[in-house]
């Protein structure tokens, strides 16, 4: 399949937006370690133990999101390396353009990705 124009661009500035918001979250997450680490150890009974833990929580689930959207751009790039970018992986169709437009590191068309991602598309 040939390369869509401004794909490789698009997902080198997914890229690089990703790297930036994981740069900056984690720097986030060492500053709520760090600040739990300063107050008392008790997050049951310290009111604000149970502010910390949860701002923690809530940092970690953002790290783990842009670290698979990360992994997912990643493998798009390898896609479009390949020679396979736009092509769904469950039933082989081509994604269509407007969907790369949103989701430049999608791997299913649309179809496939409402089934769920998995069965052959109709």
């Amino acid at each position: 399949m040939a390369e869509p124009p401004d794909a490789r661009d698009r997902l080198v500035a997914e890229r690089d937006e990703a790297l930036r918001r994981l740069a900056g979250l984690t720097g986030d997450f060492d500053e709520v370690v760090a600040a739990s680490r300063d107050t008392n150890a008790d997050d049951e009974h310290d009111p604000e133990g149970a502010t910390i833990a949860f701002e923690r929580s809530q940092l970690a689930a953002l790290v783990r999101q842009v670290r698979a959207h990360l992994a997912d751009v990643e493998a798009a790039l390898g896609r479009l390396d390949a020679g396979t970018y736009g092509l769904c992986e469950v039933c082989g169709r081509a994604i269509a353009g407007e969907r790369l437009e949103v989701r430049p590191a999608a791997r299913t068309c649309v179809v496939c990705a409402a089934a769920g991602g998995v069965g052959k598309a109709p």
